[in-house]
């Protein structure tokens, strides 16, 4: 199996992300393709030898597009960006799957542009998976899609469905509807729309819908599918993560007053790391972009080796899982009974 990596793109790139690629080729067993400035990696390579090097080779790209660029237009005009050439060697079948800590709006317009959605998705989506008390919940979109209607919900509902059950390993996933109340008449328009689509598939046994989930039930796993419009998504996703960094500093903060808070830090310590550990993106990898036609895995943008090496693992998993066929088919079928 071959992973195609953006080499350039990301706030550590190219050095992490390169060290990350040898590692994953190390560890995994897989072959590895870098997109980007090929001098650079080269010379990283060098001093960051892989195991066997055979698994590891070099395209060349001569340009990069940056956080600061217009996503559209950047895409269109920088064609030998090492994220627009990676994009373009995924669409031509020269790997299975791909990996980027570049910019999410350019990987986005890129993926739609150069490998297309699958056949029927009318809007790709960003699914990271968020650290819950029953082990993580899958985000359906964190960001990718500002404004929905209720048919692209729907479709990420299903979306999510089938990687949660193909990739996390959940045979039955319940899917949730995040939403202002637990009533069905709660909601905008959409989001009421949406319950009802879900509502009536479920019971038709065709998704496993628990319908509308309130923010505070989130932190507590009450669904294994959470779906949302990229706008609110990003809300959760981001406020999750500032109050899981505030929470650890100030549980630091209390065990370090004195001598015996320190002493008591240290019987708990074993315990904090594991807790610490659930909320560090370095460990999941990245976020998969779903509803494009071949596994696509976006790593958060500040990603070093050890993540970057994980969103690999990651991007291997989702090839090797089916889902991209599973989604096709399910949305094919949802469409038709739609038109019924």
């Amino acid at each position: 199996m071959k992973i195609i990596v953006d080499a350039m793109g990301g706030d550590n790139a190219p050095e992490e992300i390169v060290k990350g690629a040898v590692l994953a080729a190390d560890e995994l067993d897989v072959d590895i393709l870098l997109v980007g400035d090929e001098g650079r990696i080269r010379a990283l390579l060098v001093q960051n030898p892989a195991q066997n090097p055979a698994h590891i080779s070099v395209q060349h790209a001569s340009d990069v597009i940056t956080m600061e660029d217009n996503p559209v237009s950047a895409v269109r005009q920088k064609k030998d960006s090492s994220l627009a050439v990676a994009l373009r060697l995924l669409g031509e079948g020269a790997g299975d799957a791909m990996v980027t800590a570049g910019s999410t709006g350019a990987t986005l317009t890129g993926a739609t542009l150069f490998v297309k959605r699958i056949r029927g998705v009318r809007r790709a989506a960003l699914a990271p998976v968020l650290p819950t008390a029953r082990g993580g919940s899958l985000l359906v979109d964190c960001g990718a899609n500002v404004e929905c209607t209720a048919e692209y919900l729907t479709q990420f509902a299903f979306m999510g469905y089938y990687y949660a059950k193909k990739q996390m390993g959940i045979s039955n996933p319940r899917v949730g509807l995040i939403n202002n109340g637990a009533e069905e008449t709660k909601g905008t328009d959409a989001l009421r729309e949406t319950y009802q689509v879900l509502k009536k598939a479920s019971q038709e046994g065709k998704i496993n819908f628990v319908g509308n989930i309130e923010g505070r039930d989130i932190p507590e796993g009450a669904a294994d599918v959470l779906v949302c419009d990229g706008f609110t998504g990003n809300v959760v996703l981001k406020t999750i993560e500032g109050v899981g960094l505030f929470f650890v500093g100030k549980v630091k903060e209390i065990f370090m007053k004195n001598a015996v808070t320190k002493l008591a830090g240290a019987a708990v310590k074993p315990g904090l790391r594991e807790f610490k550990k659930m909320l560090d993106y370095n460990e999941v990898g990245g976020a998969p972009l779903l509803g494009i036609s071949k596994p696509i895995v976006k790593a958060h943008g500040s990603s070093g080796a050890v993540a970057l090496k994980n969103a690999v693992r990651q991007a291997v998993i989702y090839a090797k899982s089916g889902v991209v066929g599973d989604i096709e088919r399910s949305i094919a079928e949802l469409r038709q009974s739609e038109e019924d």
